[in-house]
């Protein structure tokens, strides 16, 4: 047995593209990112040069912004002189999706995705609401909401999915786990990852080292792996554990990774054991802290270990139901509802 340590991670690139801008990072591989409006303020995208057009990897989100550098980069940009034939998009995130509509009826690219993020994209974007879904606030509640935080976001008007994604038209080509599919002049094979978003394409080539992998396969940070009213017992931890250690087997040192955030990376093997640890190591900071009964809002620091701002407030409280519906699904916790429609949390045997 190999007994060697694991290369750590390394970053071959000190410094993103600048807006508008592209770096070579392999042979006819561009990377390029587009703003965000928020604390991660960016996404990473990549185009791939197909000989006769480009196959573009993830959108951003669709503003006018957005739209307006898109057609800068494809008309001066890194992108002139060759049309994007086709996007694929790895998760239904709108930071992801969020302009593949435009560029099929706009530029008539072909959509390349897997049939769950297609089926998540259209259905929100079709479900605009003008005012807040009781089943929403009942989900909110039943996580502890803080009751400030709860009237700020009643007086608003909720967000919506075509807040940010441009309407998307019918039809696209769908992936599924073992596909292979030929990109930038290399066949590349289709694993699905889920826990921060269902059925996440991740793309592994065959031929070099290059790994496509949206926010599946990340440095630095993880991903949300949140609980939302449309399934409010959802187990997303627990996908995501089994989506590590199903790809954990596929990672090799010297594959160099294509993020969707932060910064193109080698030491696959390290950090995919650094994100399956992490989130054990969670769960047992919060198993312990349910020593006693206590809400989803109660759990932000056994949780994050960290002060939880304002504009974080709503991902980490449904990263935070996440992780208890693992504890709940796997026997370790009980709950019950508070008079004020809050559900508490504790661990099995304790009190």
């Amino acid at each position: 047995m190999d007994a060697r340590p694991l290369a750590p991670l390394r970053y071959p690139h000190e410094a993103p593209p600048a807006e508008g801008e592209a770096i070579e990072v392999a042979d006819g591989v561009l990377w390029l990112r587009l703003p965000l409006p928020m604390a991660l303020d960016h996404v990473n995208i990549y185009a791939l040069d197909d000989g006769d057009g480009w196959t573009v990897v993830d959108t951003g989100l669709s503003s006018r912004r957005g739209r307006a550098l898109w057609e800068r980069i494809m008309t001066s940009g890194p992108l002139a002189g060759k049309p994007v034939a086709r996007v694929v998009v790895t998760h239904h995130h709108p930071d992801h999706v969020g302009l593949a509509g435009w560029f099929q009826s706009q530029h008539g690219a072909e959509l390349v995705t897997s049939r769950t993020a297609w089926l998540y994209s259209r259905m929100l974007t079709l479900d605009v609401q003008e005012s807040w879904p009781e089943e929403t606030l009942a989900f909110y509640r039943g996580a502890g909401m803080d009751p400030e935080v709860l009237a700020r976001r009643m007086e608003d008007r909720p967000f919506n999915f075509a807040d940010t994604v441009w309407p998307l038209p019918l039809g696209f080509t769908r992936v599924r786990e073992g596909d292979v599919i030929r990109i930038g002049g290399r066949d590349w094979d289709v694993h699905m990852g889920n826990g921060h978003a269902a059925e996440h394409a991740t793309f592994w080539s065959r031929d070099d080292r290059l790994v496509l992998g949206g926010d599946q396969l990340l440095p630095s940070i993880s991903p949300n792996l949140g609980v939302y009213p449309t399934e409010p017992d959802a187990d997303p931890v627990g996908d995501w554990l089994e989506s590590c250690e199903r790809l954990a087997g596929l990672a090799r040192e010297d594959h160099f990774v294509l993020p969707g955030h932060k910064l193109p990376f080698t030491g696959l093997p390290v950090r995919m054991r650094q994100l399956i640890d992490n989130h054990h190591h969670a769960l047992e900071r919060l198993l312990a802290h349910l020593d006693q009964p206590r809400t989803a809002h109660d759990c932000f620091q056994p949780l994050f270990k960290r002060q939880i701002g304002a504009g974080e407030y709503g991902l980490a409280l449904v990263e935070s139901v996440g992780h208890l519906n693992h504890l709940l699904h796997a026997g370790h916790v009980i709950r019950q509802r508070r008079q004020d429609g809050a559900w508490l949390w504790q661990r099995v045997g304790a009190g």
